[in-house]
């Protein structure tokens, strides 16, 4: 797609952005190159056919994920005033009671 001095004045006018005739060129020039890049995006595979990106060389296998908790330094119970079954427990508003 072909990008415009009139497609620039067109997005700055959609945006409420006063364009000075001298950045044009230039504003022009950003605004080709973004759609040229998002144009690129269209042709990476996608959907269930495309390989997972994994980061690193091909040689390191990932390790089987684990599931534990995780320990704190001090437990929520001896930071709370009152916990009980995993759970704080807070006093309830007066705005919150049934009239």
């Amino acid at each position: 797609m072909k990008i415009g001095r009139d497609d620039v004045l067109h997005v700055a006018k959609l945006a409420a952005l006063g364009v000075d005739e001298q950045d044009l060129p230039e504003l022009t020039n950003q605004l080709a190159r973004i759609v040229e890049f998002v144009a690129q995006l269209g042709e990476v595979p996608a959907g269930e056919k495309a390989p997972p990106f994994l980061a690193g060389p091909d040689a390191v296998a990932l390790r089987e994920d684990e599931v534990r908790p995780i320990p704190l330094a001090i437990p929520p119970a001896e930071m709370a005033p009152d916990f009980a079954q995993g759970f704080f427990l807070v006093p309830r508003l007066g705005a919150m009671e049934d009239a």
